[in-house]
């Protein structure tokens, strides 16, 4: 049996046909499921008993078991088990009008973030559509009626290093007759693997969501240090992708940078920010992230004045940026914290 939340609209109807059912009942379907979150073929009242017998036979909805839930006041993380008996995180951000969700692409990840808990334990596997698609899903019908208004790939695993099945997943969000997010509400937040950029910058669809790209360093050498994917993706030519990147109407890269104690978070550092984004300020927007502390990292959040000082040097030089402080500190909010400690406890 199949995952149903694995085919996107258009693929769903070619199956549907393969079975000898109406290409239109896809589109009923797939309202019942991204619509309603019913995900009950019994439920799905404007199919026929046989229509919906057939379905049983051939579908399965959740690829994911939900098995741990923590809340704190801003945020709330999700452990799911996959079927092969993986752990995959997912967290709800609660912002002052809306939510936001934190979606996974792979389990583990393989670009190496030294400051990254998910990095520890390598990459696993890519996550398949219907794992991407159950996250929404599961934590919507969690929520309830109150609307998740954004999605971000920002959990664990490097989205474009799992580039269909991503793809896929997106065109699942912002289909009308899916989940209906607007492009400008999804996310792709990627480590800057050039190639991927590149094939992404040539797809009229993916290019038309937003764009955050982890920078966290200011000097190649530095970068290798912190990400060691930046040793086959230059710094210079990520930043020359990026000024290229042909980006929709009004919209803006973001450059993330996670600022880290004595290693990447002085007003110098700042300057030579500044510097890399050049005369393309209007192009870019920095999101300054204070380091999340995990216990099994080296690394510690600098403190209040440092943070304020490298702020003030990007506004100095008229660049657009914010300070994000880390949401859900209380459930092991950054990516992969919360895994890891249930993994750890599990050995």
């Amino acid at each position: 049996m199949e995952f149903i939340t694995e085919y996107t609209l258009e693929e769903l109807k070619e199956k549907f046909k393969e079975l000898g059912l109406e290409p239109y009942r896809a589109k009923q379907v797939f309202r019942w499921i991204y619509k309603k979150f019913i995900t009950d073929f019994d439920k799905m009242t404007d199919l026929s008993k046989e229509h919906r017998k057939l379905l049983k036979e051939k579908f399965l909805f959740h690829p994911l078991e939900k098995i741990e839930k923590v809340e704190a006041p801003d945020a709330v993380k999700y452990l799911f088990r996959t079927k092969d008996n993986h752990i995959v995180e997912t967290v709800l951000i609660k912002e002052r009008d809306h939510y936001t969700l934190c979606v996974s692409s792979q389990i583990g990840c393989a670009v190496g973030c030294t400051f990254c808990a998910t990095a520890l334990d390598g990459l696993k596997r890519n996550l398949t559509t219907s794992e991407i698609v159950d996250q929404y899903i599961q934590v919507k019908q969690d929520l309830g009626e109150e609307k998740i208004r954004n999605v971000v790939f920002m959990g664990m695993g490097e989205p474009l290093a799992n580039y269909e099945n991503v793809r896929k997943a997106v065109e699942i969000f912002v289909s009308p007759e899916g989940i209906d997010l607007s492009k400008r509400r999804v996310t792709i937040s990627t480590s800057g693997i050039i190639a991927q950029l590149r094939r992404m910058a040539r797809d009229p669809f993916m290019r038309e969501v937003n764009l955050a790209v982890s920078l966290n360093a200011v000097s190649q050498k530095k970068r290798e240090e912190l990400m060691p994917l930046t040793k086959t993706n230059t710094l210079e030519e990520l930043m020359e992708v990026l000024k290229s990147f042909p980006l929709p109407k009004y919209r803006r890269i973001t450059l993330e940078y996670v600022l880290i104690k004595g290693v990447n978070d002085s007003p110098r550092d700042a300057e030579r920010l500044a510097k890399l984004i050049g005369r393309h300020k209007k192009r870019f927007k920095v999101n300054l992230i204070p380091f999340n502390p995990d216990p099994n990292l080296p690394y510690e959040r600098p403190s209040l004045t440092d943070i304020m000082k490298f702020q003030k040097v990007l506004w100095k030089y008229g660049i657009s940026n914010f300070v994000r402080f880390s949401k859900g500190v209380e459930v092991f909010g950054a990516c992969g914290q919360l895994r890891a400690r249930r993994e750890h406890a599990l050995k």
